[in-house]
């Protein structure tokens, strides 16, 4: 028998935390549950494959046939263009670099798909 004693008290809740609490974006607005749910999707999605309860290949096959690379690159497009719509001066340095690591990671995105 073990000496460990269990409680019979009854837990209270006095807050949830959101998923956009938890990562960080709650400050972004109404935007801030999309980037969660999507990972919470993509993640759901590699539980399935560890449990054995979905086909890896199958798996891979639907988000290339759902164009997921093309929706994530999308994303990284869009924000490489709104930091050099937001730049006061087009040849700074950081501003480009930061667009052009951006538009580079949409382009690496691509291509890890298309050699799938």
């Amino acid at each position: 028998m073990s000496d460990e004693k269990t409680s019979k008290e009854n837990a209270t809740i006095t807050r949830i935390e959101t998923a956009a609490e938890r990562t960080g974006t709650a400050d972004i607005g109404e935007l801030a549950a999309l980037a969660p749910a999507a990972a919470a999707a993509l993640n759901l999605l590699a539980d399935a494959i560890r449990r054995g309860r979905a086909d890896r290949d199958a798996v891979v096959e639907a988000l290339k046939m759902a164009r997921v690379d093309e929706a994530f690159a999308a994303v990284l497009d869009a924000a490489a263009q709104a930091v050099m719509d937001a730049a006061e001066d087009p040849y700074d340095f950081d501003d480009r670099l930061a667009a052009d690591n951006l538009g580079g990671a949409a382009s690496d995105v691509r291509r890890i798909f298309h050699w799938l």
